[in-house]
């Protein structure tokens, strides 16, 4: 059963897209807007990391994450697109999961949807002992981003990026930090300094529907 934080219409299963999906790009406008929306302080103390490296398993059974904070959607209407989305709480084969749902439309200068965590209230977040991100999903075929945001990217826009395909049986992506890509910005990706995380449909015309069940860090000296 799923527990509605919207009036929405929730499929049972995943529509999935025949085909590779075609890729594009969003204007610097709507970046500039968009992560401006995001925006989190980048002063306070460092977070460190205490031996529990699962950032979410969905026990709460609500939108908090397992290691605090509250993931939130946000979508291209903040700045006068035209996707929608909706941020679910859900249940897919068996796994509780938190669902995003909507449709990404570069209409207007638009063309994302995203959930997004802070990670440690503001402050730094020092994951440096993991070599990087695990993700359990599953989906509709589609393409989808996992972007990180560090304290020594001051620019709205900028961030440190990897793709993954979820595919609609349940499956796990790594993505180790050595894989992520610098996106507008020259500055090296420092794990110690972490501040945000999203997963994001972002960037062509496509419905977005895809279910996390699991996200946390990785040692990779011992996995």
């Amino acid at each position: 059963m799923v527990r509605k934080l919207r009036k929405v219409d929730v499929k049972q299963g995943f529509r999935v897209r025949q085909g590779s999906p075609r890729h594009g790009s969003l204007q610097f406008g709507v970046l500039l807007l968009f992560l401006t929306t995001l925006s989190v302080p980048l002063t306070g103390t460092t977070q460190v990391m205490d031996g529990n490296e699962i950032i979410d398993d969905r026990s709460t059974g609500t939108l908090h994450a397992s290691r605090g904070g509250e993931w939130r959607l946000v979508t291209d209407e903040v700045m006068g697109g035209r996707s929608t989305g909706e941020l679910q709480l859900d249940r897919y084969k068996a796994r509780d999961c938190l669902r995003l749902h909507g449709s990404v439309t570069t209409a207007n200068n638009g063309g994302f949807v995203q959930m997004a965590l802070e990670l440690a209230g503001g402050k730094r977040f020092d994951a440096s002992e993991y070599a990087g991100v695990v993700l359990q999903v599953a989906g509709n075929g589609e393409r989808y981003n996992l972007h990180l945001r560090t304290s020594d990217l001051w620019l709205p826009w900028q961030s440190y990026r990897a793709s993954f395909v979820a595919e609609p049986e349940w499956r796990e992506v790594r993505i180790p930090f050595t894989g992520l890509e610098a996106y507008r910005t020259g500055k090296d990706f420092r794990s110690s300094r972490l501040v945000r995380v999203g997963l994001v449909a972002i960037g062509r015309e496509f419905e977005a529907d895809l279910c996390v069940g699991t996200l946390r860090f990785y040692r990779g000296d011992k996995e």
